[in-house]
């Protein structure tokens, strides 16, 4: 191609790259517009900082909206499989005896029936099926955050639960995410609900994120925290390599299931 594009002509051809293909590399794009390395980040990098792509290791990919979130009762048996090994690699994490905030949604219930195994620990939770699933336990001292509940989410989430979180403090804060994006950080669709998960990051001394393979690449509505804010990311093996790699670059442990 024509090496006298002005920057801004070449960006908008490297959109059309990555939207046919739904990825593009720097070498790719090196190759194509006959430009440096150096040339070819400075681009996608400005591209990804308008939020037109998702800057990955080695390149860019498409930048996808998450789509409606589902009842929590209908999205139980999505991604069954890959919830229960992360369940299983989260509460392995833990400690006997620790203190943990388990949030809500259908991958932080999956910890929840992993740390059952436990021989005892103080569980903190606005979640109503977490609650649930410890009801009747007697090893377990279950701290239960009330509020407005969300039917959907079956969560307790507002000014009174947001009141109580401020009242408590966790060894490890468990906390799943509707969508998760190198450039846009953790973002979620609701905004009540992400108010009330903004204090729950507030509560622990380590924050760990949650979230099978569909989460990654996307983005939602509203911004619940930049990547930096958390400490672990527990996911499965269907989560690209590259996104991986750039979170550990970025500082933070990841431990896939």
């Amino acid at each position: 191609m024509n090496s006298i594009l002005s920057s801004l002509e070449r960006q908008n051809q490297i959109l059309q790259l990555v939207a046919r293909s739904q990825r593009v590399s720097v070498s790719q794009v090196c190759e194509t517009f006959t430009i440096s390395e150096a040339t070819a980040r400075r681009d996608l990098e400005t591209l990804a900082g308008q939020g037109r792509v998702q800057r990955v290791h080695g390149g860019a990919i498409a930048l996808s909206e998450a789509p409606p979130e589902s009842p929590i009762h209908m999205r139980e048996g999505e991604q069954a499989d890959e919830k229960a090994r992360i369940g299983q690699a989260a509460a392995a994490l833990v400690r006997d005896g620790e203190t943990v905030f388990l949030g809500s949604g259908t991958t932080v219930l999956g910890v929840a029936r992993a740390l059952r195994a436990f021989s005892h620990l103080t569980v903190i939770t606005n979640s109503l099926p977490v609650i649930n699933v410890f009801a009747g336990l007697e090893n377990f001292n279950v701290i239960c955050l009330g509020g407005m509940l969300r039917g959907s989410e079956l969560s307790f989430i507002g000014h009174i639960t947001e009141q109580a979180i401020a009242e408590v403090r966790a060894d490890k804060v468990f906390i799943g995410i509707r969508a998760i994006n190198l450039e846009h950080g953790l973002t979620n669709e609701y905004l009540p609900e992400t108010m009330t998960d903004r204090a729950i990051l507030k509560s622990g001394e380590e924050i760990i994120v949650v979230a099978d393979h569909t989460k990654f690449g996307r983005a939602a509505t509203v911004l619940l925290a930049p990547l930096e804010s958390i400490h672990t990311l527990v996911t499965d093996s269907g989560t690209p390599q590259d996104f991986l790699d750039s979170f550990q670059e970025r500082g933070l442990r990841v431990v896939t299931a």
